[in-house]
C-alpha cells in the first residue's frame, strides 16, 4: 500500500490518509462573501482526502483582496460554513478553515479603505483578477494599536470557526499576504518593535498564532508558509535564517502542522525547516503521487497537499488508489467560467454565484 494512504495523527487530528486538499481560492462565494451550495458541494466531493484545508477566508472586511472570496466575521457566514462542515462530517471528512488577511494586496474597490501593511510599500503589480488593470495603491502602515486590533480579528475569526463546526484552523502566513508581509524583510521596513530584527518581524505573526491557540489549543492549529518568497513581491534577504527562527518558534508552541508551499529544487529550504519542527510537516506545490510518496519516504514531509490536480479531480484519492488517469487541469476554470471576475466598467451585482462545476465529476 502507498504510504500516502496510511493514516496519520496531526496534533489532535486523526487523518485517514496523508493526501491533503491544498487551500485553493475559487472566488465562488456570493457578493456578501457568504459561502453557498456550490462551495458545500466542492468540499463534499473531496471529503475522501485526509484533510481539507479550505480556501483562504477573510477574518474581517479590511482583509479582503479578491472578488467573491468567503469571510468568517459575521453570523450569516458562520451559519453558512456550519452547513458545509456538517455536510463534510457526514461524509467522514476532516476540515480546517484557513484564516486570511491579505494586507497590502487589497484595494478600495473591495472594502472602501486603503490597504493595510507593515510599511507604506505597494506591491509592484496590478490588482488580482480586476480589469481594466490597475496597480495596487500605497498601503497604510499599521500603527501598533491597529496591529493589536488585527490580532483580535484573528481571535474572533478563530472563535467563529469553532462556532461553524470546523475541526481546526490554519493561519495563512504565506504568498505575500499580511502575516508574510510582516515576516519578510523586503516588505517590512518598520523601526519599532514590529520591524528590523527577525524577532521583531516575527512578533505580529506569532501574536496572531498565540491568539488563535487561545481559542483552539495548539493541537488544532496549523500555519501556512511560502519560504521561497515568490509571490506578490514579498521576499527576504535571508530566507533560511528568517524561516528557521519562525518555524522554531512555531515548534515551541506545539503547533499541529505547517504546510509549506515550496516546489522541490536544489535550493529548497523546507527539508531543513522540517528538522526544526515538532509537528507534522506538509509539503505542497507541483507534487504527483510518485513524488509525494518519495518525499514522505525520504523524511522531508509527513503528508502532501495537492492543489491544481485537486481542482480537476475531486476523486483524486480514488484515482491514486486505482491508477486511473487524472483529468488535466485548466487554469481558465480555476475561479469560474470567466477569465476575469471583477470588471470596473460593470456595476457590481448584489447577489449571484455560478451553479455548476465546470471541471471534474459531480455526484
Amino acid at each position: 500500500m502507498s504510504i500516502l494512504f496510511e493514516p496519520i495523527k496531526i496534533g489532535d487530528l486523526s487523518l485517514k490518509n496523508r493526501i491533503i486538499l491544498a487551500p485553493l481560492t475559487r472566488c465562488r462565494a456570493n457578493y456578501q462573501r457568504v459561502p453557498n451550495d456550490l462551495i458545500e458541494k466542492y468540499y463534499c466531493q473531496r471529503a475522501s482526502f485526509g484533510l481539507l484545508i479550505t480556501e483562504a477566508t477573510s477574518i474581517d472586511m479590511s482583509g479582503v483582496g479578491f472578488p467573491r472570496t468567503p469571510g468568517i466575521w459575521n453570523e450569516d457566514q458562520v451559519k453558512a460554513w456550519r452547513k458545509i462542515t456538517d455536510a463534510v462530517h457526514e461524509k467522514d471528512g476532516t476540515i480546517v478553515l484557513q484564516l486570511w488577511h491579505v494586507g497590502r494586496v487589497s484595494d478600495p474597490i473591495f472594502n472602501g479603505q486603503a490597504p493595510l501593511a507593515p510599511s507604506a510599500i505597494a506591491p509592484k503589480q496590478t490588482v488580482s483578477l480586476v480589469r481594466p488593470e490597475k496597480f495596487y495603491e500605497t498601503p497604510h502602515a499599521l500603527t501598533v494599536e491597529e496591529i493589536k486590533q488585527v490580532v483580535e480579528s484573528f481571535r474572533t475569526a478563530a472563535e467563529n470557526a469553532k462556532k461553524a463546526g470546523f475541526d481546526g484552523v490554519e493561519l495563512h502566513g504565506a504568498n505575500g499576504y499580511l502575516l508574510d508581509q510582516f515576516l519578510q524583510s523586503n516588505s517590512n521596513k518598520r523601526t519599532d518593535q514590529y520591524g528590523g530584527s527577525i524577532e521583531n518581524r516575527a512578533r505580529f505573526p506569532l501574536e496572531a498564532v498565540d491568539a488563535v491557540i487561545d481559542i483552539w489549543g495548539a493541537g488544532r492549529v496549523g500555519y501556512h508558509i511560502s519560504p521561497r518568497g515568490d509571490l506578490l513581491d514579498v521576499n527576504d534577504n535571508n530566507p533560511l535564517e528568517t524561516f528557521s527562527y519562525f518555524v522554531s518558534e512555531l515548534s515551541k508552541r506545539n503547533l499541529a502542522f505547517i504546510c509549506a508551499r515550496e516546489y522541490t529544487a536544489k535550493d529548497s529550504i523546507s527539508p531543513k525547516l522540517k528538522k526544526l519542527f515538532s509537528g507534522a510537516f506538509i509539503l505542497n506545490e507541483g507534487f504527483t503521487k510518485d513524488s509525494g510518496e518519495t518525499a514522505i519516504q525520504n523524511g522531508v514531509a509527513d503528508a502532501i497537499a495537492f492543489g491544481t490536480s485537486s481542482i480537476a479531480n475531486p476523486d483524486l484519492v480514488h484515482k491514486f488508489k486505482t491508477g486511473e488517469k487524472l483529468n488535466p487541469f485548466n487554469p481558465q476554470y480555476f475561479y469560474n467560467e470567466h477569465k476575469y471576475l471583477f470588471d470596473l466598467a460593470e456595476p457590481l451585482p448584489k447577489e449571484g454565484y455560478y451553479e455548476v462545476d465546470k471541471i471534474g465529476y459531480t455526484e
